[in-house]
């Protein structure tokens, strides 16, 4: 399968983990809705079922991991574009949640797509039997919630905001998007190597994979706030220069960190250049390297 099968089948699930909401509360579930539909590449849960069916498992039982990813990942835009952190007003092409629902709703939504997440997880492992299947399940999930915590993800954002205006160091910077944005997808890629039975080599090469990819994501996602246009991103560009944010091409230049991108990709691709049956790996690189939104 290519990477627009595995998104059609995310987003043909994408609301089935959402609680069922009461009517007096419904003003959430469409807030968590309106985020969730607006599009975007999937390419979080994505990552889990190509990863869990190139291991060898069925990618119908990573199905509620996956989509716990692209909550995760949702709710973390939401945040992100509030006027106390980002302070956007268009993601995806659409208005920000915080302009359609207001700062409240919009902080409760993230907050909703996150404990849905793990709901999502943990209602899959107290309805599984076997003990192979479960431990392999709660190995994801712990993946998964140690990525989104305070020794991932919000570690990244914090030392990201602790960061703008300073001048910091490559070292630093490199912590920043290791957690800020490389944590949740190399949670990702592991959290599909454990429900697919991956043995040690195989887990251990697919992270290290991971870990490039999370790192060339970042380089590109700097390197188009200042070369993109908001029609090809769907977002305002020119925010990391306006908020005198630490970036690649801040530290580096544009062409440095278009060699450095380079450099990180084909790190990538000699990581899994020994498996045959990786195409699927060797295009997202490709795929990921040359997006332009």
């Amino acid at each position: 399968m290519n990477f627009n099968e595995y998104k059609k089948i995310a987003e043909e699930h994408l609301l089935d983990y959402l609680p069922p909401v009461d009517e007096r509360s419904i003003t959430i579930y469409n807030a968590m809705k309106y985020s969730l539909e607006a599009g975007g590449k999937r390419l979080r849960p994505v990552l889990v079922l190509a990863t869990c069916d190139f291991c060898g498992g069925d990618i119908k039982d990573a199905l509620p991991y996956a989509l716990a990813m692209e909550y995760i990942h949702t709710y973390s835009l939401i945040h992100d574009d509030l006027p106390c952190v980002d302070n956007d007003d268009l993601r995806r092409g659409k208005p920000t949640n915080h302009v359609m629902f207001g700062e409240a709703m919009a902080t409760l939504a993230g907050d909703g797509l996150l404990n849905s997440a793990f709901e999502a997880m943990l209602s899959d492992i107290k309805n599984t039997e076997n003990t192979d299947s479960l431990i392999r399940k709660i190995k994801a999930a712990d993946a998964i919630g140690n990525a989104a915590g305070c020794l991932g993800m919000i570690a990244g954002q914090v030392a990201d905001i602790e960061a703008e205006g300073k001048s910091i160091s490559v070292e630093h910077l490199d912590y920043i998007n290791k957690n800020k944005t490389g944590a949740i997808i190399r949670a990702a890629v592991q959290a599909g190597a454990y429900l697919g039975g991956a043995d040690e080599d195989l887990f251990n090469d697919l992270t290290e994979y991971a870990e490039d990819l999370g790192l060339a994501f970042q380089i590109r996602d700097d390197i188009l706030d200042i070369t993109g246009t908001v029609e090809e991103l769907g977002k305002n560009v020119g925010h990391d220069e306006e908020t005198n944010k630490s970036t690649y091409p801040a530290i580096f230049g544009l062409e440095e960190s278009e060699k450095r991108l380079e450099e990180v990709n084909n790190h990538a691709l000699k990581v899994i250049e020994k498996y045959d049956n990786a195409e699927f790996y060797r295009e997202l690189v490709e795929m990921m390297a040359n997006r332009r939104k």
